[in-house]
């Protein structure tokens, strides 16, 4: 089997190099349009180039390379994931999958290994959102679900969105041109970490993703009376705060009822006094599942739920729905020659879903579309302790130039 163990540290050493390009002083801050993203894509096209590949940035920031066959009209197999990160982020989240797939053309420029398709790598410019509020802008683009009204956005500074295309060197008028819709694509594949610890509870390198979740998001807003913590009596209160923390409960029971995930992540509490009883709160809920009619049947109950609660804890219940997004499943016949890529390298397969969005959701408009998770420590991600093995780059590695061995096969 070949020897990825160099490669596999290059990878390593260039997630180090690119945590560099970080906006705040010591922590991983990478966002869209910005000066680090822009030192990020020229590091990334360097490397590109330096593995034997053609590189290029479309009209929306995302950063191209391409490692072409010798018959020019031929279709075109497409990696990437994303180059920004969120604030206090990690250095592998995203970027591990740009750079993997450099290292795999490096190797197969190396060997001069004749293919049937065009390989291109993308860097997305934006998947987190976290300057714009916007996820996926990047990888939308490409899709061809650019939304104009997105040039309007802002970001905590007062630049909108077109202010910073333009400042970025790039001309929102031709964001169209960023679509891949009429282009060749057979597949795209992207690698991503786990983000999660069952690659580590179960002691192995890599896993196929079946699914990404789709996910529900939604602000609660309850109001209660606000009243003196010592003189109001206890069966006569109108407290925010604890029909919040019997709705969080329920909403938590419901949740492992269904075989559903549901995070309250957001909590404010007003008038927030010692001594004065709770007479607002909101609280947000994010519920997901690999099943949309699951997720919905849960958040059906919950909502029954919430409202039984209020009327018994009386305060008045408000719900605004906040995001939607659909499940996407992975391309059966791209998942199966996963699979057998990872047993080739003598790896048990195991399959698990994504409990996080991908820039694949997108992509999987476009073409087939399919998923390696990497494992990575403790399953902490989107943090400062986020980390990764170079083995378990290199079992990646190896995955990867099986995979291609078979997906040439199949497309010859």
């Amino acid at each position: 089997m070949t020897d990825f163990a160099d490669l596999a540290q290059e990878v390593f050493d260039q997630c180090e190099t690119l945590a560099q390009f970080s906006q705040a002083e010591g922590m991983m801050d990478r966002r869209f349009l910005t000066k680090e993203h822009q030192q990020a894509n020229a590091q990334t096209a360097f490397w590109m180039e330096a593995a034997g590949m053609q590189t290029w940035q479309d009209e929306a920031g995302n950063q191209y390379g391409r490692f072409e066959c010798s018959t020019p009209d031929a279709p075109t197999l497409l990696f990437g994931s994303h180059l920004d990160t969120v604030p206090n982020g990690g250095k592998y989240d995203g970027i591990l999958g740009v750079l993997t797939p450099i290292a795999l053309v490096k190797y197969l420029n190396q060997t001069n290994q004749a293919l049937p398709f065009h390989i291109e790598i993308v860097g997305f410019g934006d998947e987190e959102g976290t300057r714009f509020g916007i996820t996926l802008i990047g990888s939308r683009a490409i899709s061809g679900n650019w939304d104009d009204n997105w040039l309007l956005l802002q970001d905590a500074n007062g630049v909108n969105l077109s202010q910073a295309m333009a400042e970025f060197g790039l001309d929102y008028t031709k964001i169209q041109q960023a679509s891949r819709k009429s282009s060749n694509l057979l597949a795209f594949v992207e690698i991503h970490i786990e983000q999660g610890p069952v690659l580590e509870k179960e002691n192995l390198p890599v896993g196929i993703v079946s699914s990404i979740a789709g996910a529900k998001r939604a602000i609660i807003s309850l109001k209660g009376k606000a009243g003196h913590a010592g003189t109001v009596p206890m069966h006569l209160r109108q407290d925010a705060v604890v029909a919040f923390a019997h709705m969080a409960v329920a909403i938590n029971d419901i949740a492992k009822k269904h075989g559903v995930v549901a995070t309250v992540g957001y909590l404010e509490n007003k008038p927030n006094a010692v001594n004065v009883i709770p007479s607002r709160t909101q609280f947000s809920l994010d519920i997901r599942s690999e099943y949309d009619a699951l997720r919905d049947e849960a958040l059906a109950e919950i909502e029954s739920q919430l409202a039984v609660l209020a009327n018994e804890y009386q305060v008045e219940l408000e719900w605004k729905q906040t995001h939607s997004a659909s499940a996407v499943a992975c391309d059966p016949a791209l998942k199966s020659m996963l699979e057998s890529a990872v047993a080739d390298t003598g790896t048990q397969p195991l399959t698990l879903f994504s409990g996080a969005g991908h820039d694949a959701m997108e992509l999987a408009n476009l073409c087939p579309m399919a998923m390696l998770f990497v494992r990575c420590k403790e399953g902490i991600s989107h943090h400062p302790d986020e980390a990764i093995q170079v083995g378990d780059v290199e079992a990646s590695l190896h995955v990867l130039a099986r995979f291609i061995e078979r997906f040439a096969e199949e497309n010859r």
